[in-house]
């Protein structure tokens, strides 16, 4: 059951549902291959059918419903070409953005990400898997955004869909946050050392991780990839 209530009146309701029902199924709550009905949502949210149907359809263009007419709508599964196609693309495009962030990120920058990698501490000893996700992520935004590649960044989360579920998976499935916080701290220390080419490869390394991942995540939930 999804325990949300609908309080934000500046936003539609399509809106609210639409990403209360998103952030289900990123964070997992919704697994991959769930069954969801518009009248068992729309009886949750206390709203009518309309913007439960509009939020399915939107969900369903992004890839992460899949409506079957007769049969029922579904949260689809991690599709693992398209995990490695996203995944592809942030490791050329972080690759050429951590060469610019030796040269050019400011004193402000480096202690947001000091600051970032602190809470990553706390996440790993509170085994807070969301907000360890959202630290993670916001860790290579402050990158991007220190490198004035907002845009950039923004392009990227349009193709992230599946791989971030896949990433999210990896944060419930396996504890041992250790690695990608050695991770985070190394290429913290990169970028003081101004060091272009260590930067790069440590990035390029930590993203490879989601490859090394995958089999241990096909083997624990066979049933959430398609």
């Amino acid at each position: 059951m999804i325990n949300m209530n609908l309080k934000n009146q500046s936003i539609s309701t399509r809106e609210q549902v639409y990403h209360m029902l998103k952030d289900q199924i990123l964070s997992l709550k919704l697994a991959p291959g769930t069954n969801i009905s518009e009248k068992e949502i729309s009886e949750q949210f206390q709203v009518s059918r309309t913007p439960v149907r509009e939020s399915f359809l939107k969900l369903s263009q992004e890839g992460l419903l899949d409506i079957y007419p007769q049969r029922g709508t579904f949260v689809s599964l991690i599709d693992l070409d398209l995990v490695e196609e996203a995944r592809f693309m942030r490791e050329q495009l972080e690759k050429a953005v951590i060469k610019l962030a030796c040269k050019y990120l400011s004193k402000d920058t480096m202690i947001a990400l000091e600051m970032n990698l602190n809470m990553q501490r706390i996440c790993i000893k509170e085994k807070d898997y969301k907000k360890m996700f959202e630290l993670d992520e916001e860790f290579h935004r402050t990158i991007f955004a220190g490198c004035n590649k907002e845009k950039t960044w923004l392009i990227i989360q349009q193709m992230n869909v599946h791989f971030n579920r896949s990433r999210m998976l990896r944060l419930v499935t396996d504890y041992n946050w250790d690695g990608i916080l050695l991770q985070h701290e190394s290429i913290f220390i990169a970028l003081q050392n101004k060091d272009a080419q260590e930067a790069e490869q440590l990035m390029e390394g930590h993203l490879k991780l989601v490859i090394i991942d995958r089999e241990l995540l096909k083997k624990e939930h066979p049933n959430y990839f398609r």
